[in-house]
């Protein structure tokens, strides 16, 4: 039995002093009626009232469910300043000109193929007359392919 200071206590047990404070105050350990702690005793009552950790193992994450959590703020964080990046460097881009929106590229492609399609219905139009009045098969396939090359080759030089 060998009688100790609070602090003599601690570095035997490798604590602090306010560790070893706390655990008198919450009852875990008693003390002798001088404040003086005797070891043995201290320690058997040490094992049988203190709640064992995993090793590594902080307050923090023992106590995991009273709080958010750091760690977890600091993850959720970069996750979002991630993101904004992004977006900003989307917003840049889209400035100088180097991205154009999905809503703009639609519709100017609606209305080139809009454009490719009125050649192509007005070729009976432009041929039809000139078709009934000819007798030749050859002189009717020559005017067609002339008109739909020409219609393809007016496309071609818009979106050249």
């Amino acid at each position: 039995m060998a009688i100790m200071s609070q602090r003599q206590y601690a570095k035997h047990v490798g604590l602090s002093r306010a560790a070893v404070q706390k655990a008198i105050n919450s009852g875990r350990i008693s003390t002798l009626s001088d404040g003086r702690i005797d070891s043995d005793t201290a320690d058997r009552e040490w094992r049988e009232n203190t709640e064992a950790r995993p090793a590594g193992a902080s307050k923090r994450q023992h106590d995991d469910d009273d709080a958010f959590g750091a760690s977890q703020y600091t993850k959720a964080r970069a996750v979002r300043e991630h993101y904004q990046a992004r977006l900003a460097k989307l917003e840049y881009e889209e400035k100088v000109g180097s991205l154009i929106s999905k809503d703009e590229v639609q519709i100017a492609t609606f209305n080139k193929f809009r454009q490719y399609r009125d050649g192509m219905l007005n070729i009976p139009d432009r041929v039809a007359a000139m078709l009934a009045a000819e007798t030749d098969a050859a002189k009717c396939y020559e005017i067609l392919a002339t008109e739909i090359r020409k219609a393809l080759n007016e496309f071609a030089d818009a979106n050249g």
